[in-house]
């Protein structure tokens, strides 16, 4: 019995070696090939003139020479409903309304498709926030206010504008804030015991960004989403030349 077991031991323990040496070396072998095949897909890309974010999506390099489509993230639009309104109607009626006027003077409102939230006030004005996309917060606004309508005001869609706009990417790599804020003193602010983030305000196009040394990049102030894309690509030139290098 002694002998048996030992045999079986030492005969599972080799084919344990086996299958682990045979499984890393595969493993390996599976990983250049992937590898290979990435890098020659993104070539390939490139050549066609796109280029794949890091959620692998196509990014058109005439529009974005770097390569990094900034992702919106939020957007701020109001409205002008043209009449007053009584908030304690428009909570009692309407769905996922709530209002507490000791807290905020004003209804809030919220929606799943597009999901968004709505802060409706008493002298008509509404501000939307919330929506991923220019079409998305429009089609939003104007559902709010379809629901006023319903509820026996006569509002109306005018005065519609984008406030703001707030956009983000990675561009991958650390960056030196330091050397940034230093040389770019003008324009940006960097107090790591205030806030992580280096402040650059950009004068044109007028975006506000927030760049964290991990590589991430907010982007706010925005009207248009073009703005967005045009303040990233001024600013990415920047950022590859205070690369932080290991």
């Amino acid at each position: 019995l002694c002998w048996t077991w030992w045999w079986w031991w030492r005969g599972g323990r080799h084919r344990r070696r086996t299958c682990s040496s045979r499984s890393a070396s595969s493993c390996a072998l599976d990983r250049w090939w992937a590898c290979e095949r990435s890098h020659e897909a993104a070539m390939g890309d490139v050549q066609e003139g796109n280029a794949r974010d890091g959620k692998g999506m196509e990014v058109d390099l005439t529009q974005h020479p770097s390569g990094i489509q900034p992702q919106l993230q939020n957007i701020v639009a109001t409205v002008n409903m043209g009449c007053r309104l009584d908030l304690k109607k428009i909570a009692l009626h309407a769905k996922n309304a709530e209002y507490n006027p000791k807290r905020f003077a004003a209804v809030i409102m919220r929606i799943r498709e597009p999901r968004s939230t709505a802060l409706i006030f008493a002298s008509g004005k509404m501000v939307c926030t919330g929506a991923k996309s220019e079409h998305l917060a429009k089609l939003a606004t104007k559902k709010y206010v379809k629901v006023i309508q319903r509820l026996d005001f006569p509002a109306l869609f005018k005065d519609y504008k984008i406030q703001n706009i707030v956009g983000s990417c990675d561009v991958k790599f650390p960056i030196r804030l330091e050397g940034l804020a230093f040389s770019h003193g003008n324009f940006s602010s960097y107090e790591p015991e205030l806030f992580p983030g280096l402040i650059y305000r950009m004068v044109q196009p007028k975006v506000v960004l927030l760049i964290f040394v991990s590589g991430k990049v907010v982007l706010t102030g925005a009207k248009t989403k073009e703005e967005i894309y045009t303040a990233f690509e001024n600013i990415y030139p920047v950022l590859l030349e205070y690369r932080k290098v290991a």
